[in-house]
């Protein structure tokens, strides 16, 4: 059968063959022929950069987003686009404190500053490795809150090098622990009370919308930076999160971010999600207070000069 089969084909195929040569616009222009027009390329159907259409498993009617998730993207340095640099004290651990380069994760690329408020961020940036605790007020006026092991508020808490776990169950309360600093906040479900205070990980509500778990967040403290490039807001940040399933392994995460005191208008972030697939994936513990006392406090020590 197979025989027969190939000699059907061969004829065929060496009949195509020998009709493209003929009609090539080569032969067309030995006969004298004048070779017909090329036809203009057809355009390439565009990218999509979205995933087939998800329905994840379902908690209480909802989706269930349990489980320990990670990104991996560097937005932590700089959220926006950023090269290789050197870190803090290379000339004491060389290639250990390099940061990598990263794409930016803001939509259109650049975050809407206002004029004064883009000076403040290079500032920022310039005294990140700073530290002065010896008043009040000069408390948080220098250096990354990360560098000093604060809460690192949202939505930075989801960027960070560090995994995070959601915890949903049935009742109106979905709880995300982080590992970084062992944070916690908890999102409630469908609730109408604003924030009695502004906390470092402010003050999140829930809803569902279709497939997607938005949470609106406010009362968040102004002490709170954005990365490690010094990008910051005022004390009326107001931040929307949306966390969408697309897959069993992977969420998409957005949020947009409103502050009328240092931005021209809302704008917004958006990276994937990664389901922590290990045996046995779960949170350790990265308590870095002590990794921050002798930078900060080092200097009242009894005998320091």
């Amino acid at each position: 059968m197979r025989t027969r089969i190939w000699h059907v084909i061969t004829p065929l195929g060496l009949a195509v063959v020998i009709a493209i040569v003929w009609f090539s616009p080569a032969v067309g222009q030995q006969s004298g022929q004048q070779a017909p027009a090329p036809r203009p390329a057809a355009a390439a159907p565009a990218p999509t950069s979205s995933f087939p259409a998800y329905r994840a498993p379902r908690l209480n009617g909802h989706p269930d987003l349990n489980g320990v998730w990670q990104s991996f993207v560097t937005a932590n340095i700089d959220l926006q686009d950023h090269e290789a640099q050197a870190g803090p004290y290379t000339e004491l651990i060389g290639e250990y404190s390099g940061w990598p380069a990263g794409q930016s994760v803001v939509e259109g690329g650049v975050i809407p500053y206002k004029p004064e408020a883009l000076a403040k961020k290079r500032q920022n940036a310039a005294n990140r490795i700073k530290a002065d605790v010896s008043s009040d007020k000069n408390w948080h006026n220098l250096g990354d809150p990360e560098m000093k092991c604060y809460m690192p508020g949202v939505p930075r808490a989801t960027y960070m090098p560090f995994p995070f776990q959601i915890v949903q169950g049935s009742g109106q309360y979905i709880l995300i622990a982080y590992e970084y600093a062992s944070t916690t906040r908890t999102i409630r479900m469908d609730w109408k009370d604003e924030a009695p205070t502004d906390t470092w990980m402010g003050w999140s509500r829930g809803h569902w919308e279709g497939e997607t778990l938005v949470v609106d967040v406010t009362g968040l403290r102004e002490e709170t930076w954005f990365d490690r490039a010094g990008d910051y807001h005022s004390d009326q940040l107001h931040v929307v999160e949306r966390y969408t399933p697309a897959s069993p392994y992977h969420m998409l995460y957005e949020a947009t971010i409103e502050d009328p005191k240092v931005f021209t208008r809302p704008w917004k972030i958006s990276f994937p999600l990664y389901r922590r697939m290990e045996k046995n994936a779960q949170l350790l513990e990265y308590k870095c207070v002590p990794f921050t006392e002798e930078l900060l406090y080092g200097k009242f020590k009894k005998g320091a000069s």
